[in-house]
């Protein structure tokens, strides 16, 4: 197949320089980049708005009947920040190396799968079932794109997902799932001098800390070879009113990564068992929880027929690709639990020496072998002819 190298680059910059920064709720831009995009290679567009001026965009090459192939996707992109020797949102090549926010994380991405679409429809060949590229907005906040996704389902069945992360072209069979739970300590005012007329809310909020340490210490004891364990972290604790006075109230902010299969709302109700059980809400503290963020862990068995055709469509683009794990999270826990469609993490680009980090660059090599892979994924998935 010819990939035309100078257009794929064109294209990828165009999604960089849209931004899309999040929080923000900014995607629009990038957003008209893939629908224009779309309707200059024949394909249908449509897109559906989760909140004011942020939609999802839902991008097809029809098929036939049968179950399809849908590419995952995400508009947003986390802030610049600082440390760039270059304007973070004027995407520029410098040797292989494509530089901008959102570069890797994952306008890349993006740009292969919709690249990899435009090329099978060239080819004229019907596939068995459609190829869609979902990209669904808030990704890297609270997920409100993938939530409605998943609520209002899909126009067509899919037997395989592709979530089109950057891993570097490894093949990324299982995920960790992420969640945030909020504590709130409440306790009674008094002042320093009497510390016995009050109630210490931040005493009681260093001894939850304590139970979630404990906690930490028995997850590593059940190390998954793929994704290693669930873990805690308190990323921001704060209370009280002033040093003379007994604080009367605390907050923690928690994460806590999921391995596959585990329910947040299981665990919060644990942690607060304990609590009780530990007797730190009794005696005039009070303490409540609540989830504010979920996102599931997913599990793809490495001998799905997914798993099988990806691997071969690597092999048959010269790329070595190993199948491995991801401690990190992504959408496509929504669409393997809720949708129940097998799912993986494929895309070019580094998650962990690129993503998030000013800077950010992608692979111009790694572009191109990622659409060349995409389109004989689909072709070995759906019955194409390969070219």
């Amino acid at each position: 197949m010819k990939i035309d190298v100078d257009a794929l680059t064109a294209l990828t910059i165009k999604l960089v320089d849209a931004g899309g920064e999040n929080p923000g709720g900014t995607e629009a831009a990038t957003v008209q980049v893939l629908v224009e995009q779309a309707v200059n290679l024949g394909l249908e567009v449509s897109t559906r708005e989760v909140a004011p001026g942020r939609p999802n965009v839902f991008i097809t090459l029809p098929g036939g009947t049968a179950p399809g192939l849908l590419f995952l996707g995400h508009s947003d992109v986390v802030p610049a920040g600082d440390g760039w020797d270059h304007d973070p949102f004027d995407a520029r090549v410098e040797g292989d190396r494509l530089y901008g926010r959102g570069s890797t994380d994952m306008k890349g991405g993006l740009a292969a799968a919709l690249t990899a679409m435009g090329l099978l429809r060239d080819a004229g060949e019907l596939l068995a079932g459609p190829v869609t590229l979902v990209c669904t907005v808030d990704e890297e906040e609270h997920g409100a794109g993938i939530r409605d996704l998943v609520a209002n389902g899909l126009e067509h069945e899919y037997a395989a997902c592709v979530v089109a992360e950057p891993t570097d072209l490894e093949t990324v069979i299982a995920c960790r799932g992420d969640s945030y739970l909020e504590i709130e300590v409440a306790g009674r005012a008094a002042h320093s001098g009497r510390p016995g007329d009050g109630r210490n809310a931040i005493n009681a909020a260093v001894r939850i800390c304590n139970l979630i340490t404990a906690d930490q210490e028995k997850l590593t004891l059940h190390t998954d070879p793929l994704l290693g364990h669930g873990t805690w972290n308190v990323g921001m604790i704060s209370g009280g009113r002033g040093t003379s006075m007994v604080a009367p109230d605390a907050r923690l902010s928690l994460d806590r990564r999921l391995m596959p299969g585990e329910d947040t709302t299981v665990i919060r109700e644990q942690l607060l068992e304990e609590i009780s059980a530990a007797g730190i809400d009794t005696d005039g503290i009070e303490v409540t929880a609540r989830t504010t963020m979920e996102m599931p862990g997913f599990r793809t068995d490495p001998d799905h027929p997914l798993v099988a055709a990806m691997l071969r469509s690597t092999e048959a683009a010269g790329v070595s690709s190993p199948v491995t794990g991801w401690t990190a999270s992504c959408d496509g826990g929504f669409i393997a639990r809720d949708l129940g469609i097998p799912a993986l993490v494929f895309g070019p680009g580094g998650l962990n020496d690129q993503a998030h980090q000013s800077n950010e660059s992608v692979s111009v090599v790694e572009l191109v072998a990622a659409v060349r892979i995409f389109v004989l994924l689909a072709r070995d998935l759906l019955g194409g002819e390969a070219s």
